[in-house]
């Protein structure tokens, strides 16, 4: 009769893990290079800010409408907004956003400022 088979052969599992861990070992410093350059904010006033007129403000409300000087600005048109604005405020931009705000249209907004030339981006309360 044929010996039955009462061991299981880990060696072929042992050097699957072993190749996998190789593989995280070369990827995990390429893992940390990725992400945003973030400047640690000075305490300033808004009364300092609000004097600026360097400094673009946009306000996002609650129903993420977009506000600049009072009139509301389309998601669409965001993109030409910024390219006409860009160089009057060299100070940069300043997001004024509701607590209620969506995450999503502040992004947008960011990301339409970046792609205008627009380099240095704060965000605020309201």
């Amino acid at each position: 009769m044929r010996d039955s088979f009462n061991e299981i052969n880990i060696t072929p599992l042992t050097d699957i893990f072993l190749v996998l861990l190789i593989i995280m070992m070369v990827i995990a410093p390429m893992l940390d290079q990725q992400g945003l350059n973030l400047a640690v904010p000075e305490i300033v006033n808004a009364e300092q800010i609000k004097n600026d007129s360097k400094i673009m403000n946009i306000s996002v409300s609650a129903d993420n409408s977009i506000i600049y000087d009072e009139q509301e600005i389309n998601l669409l048109s965001l993109d030409k907004f910024f390219k006409d604005n860009a160089k009057n405020y060299p100070d940069g931009l300043l997001i004024q956003a509701d607590d209620d705000s969506e995450h999503g249209t502040i992004v947008k907004i960011m990301d339409s400022a970046r792609n205008s030339g627009i380099t240095s981006i704060s965000l605020s309360r309201s």
